[in-house]
């Protein structure tokens, strides 16, 4: 197992360029693994739910320069402990957890790094703004004082050829540099969070500055003994 991680982590960071931020996605990969894969020099940590990466941080204290990134859907009443768990959050997917997130924020006094998901085709299996959602909405989260928006993420729907996913990415960064073009003053888009296991390479193409990866590195899951409870909530 070792080698094996080893391996394939060192095999996609020779190949991705040095402005691309690969966060290893550790979804019910034990902690074992994870060390491994920091041994090999990932220092950024994707976690689907709150529990879990909790569960996991606990265990993990030693390992004090790692960075830890929601990736999944964030339920309303998990944004405190969200906000203490996590450096990066990538799933802020509509207003109404914006402003939760910014009020949370300014109540723990820290300031977390975000991005807006959004779905560039109607997807109807994820979250997130469609385009003329979020432009509309983009004056209003420009108030959210406490938030360090710094990016953008999108996932595409699942079924598309090597084209179609590639004109998502590429619509994805055609959107932030649209943004980037109103000049908002709290909305410092300079990320692009998209890219996983199965298109990471199209997204690289079309500029992106996050790929979020799992199943490439870490192959067959090696499940920690986590109690269900904490794979069932978020």
């Amino acid at each position: 197992m070792v080698e094996s991680i080893t391996e394939h982590i060192t095999k996609i960071r020779s190949n991705l360029p040095k402005s691309v931020r690969l966060i290893a996605v550790t979804k019910q990969v034990s902690v074992n693994a994870i060390r491994i894969a920091y041994a090999a020099g990932i220092r950024n940590f994707g976690e689907n739910k709150v529990q879990e990466a909790e569960e996991k941080q606990a265990q993990l204290q030693d390992l004090s320069d790692i960075t830890w990134h929601l990736i999944g859907h964030l339920q309303s009443n998990k944004v405190a402990k969200a906000l203490k768990h996590f450096q990066w959050i990538h799933s802020v997917d509509s207003l109404k957890l914006a402003k939760r997130l910014d009020r949370l924020a300014g109540e723990l006094y820290c300031s977390p790094n975000i991005c807006l998901q959004v779905k560039i085709l109607p997807d109807p299996n994820k979250y997130g703004w469609s385009v003329s959602e979020l432009m509309t909405d983009l004056p209003k989260l420009n108030q959210c004082e406490n938030l360090k928006i710094q990016g953008v993420m999108t996932i595409p729907p699942q079924g598309l050829d090597h084209l179609q996913t590639l004109s998502v990415f590429d619509q994805t960064q055609d959107l932030v540099q649209e943004i980037r073009q109103k000049n908002f003053s709290n909305l410092k888009i300079h990320e692009l969070s998209m890219g996983m296991s199965e298109d990471y390479h199209l997204a690289v193409t079309a500029g992106s500055t996050m790929v979020r990866l799992g199943r490439i590195l870490f192959g067959e899951r090696y499940f920690n003994e986590i109690p269900r409870a904490c794979q069932d909530e978020n």
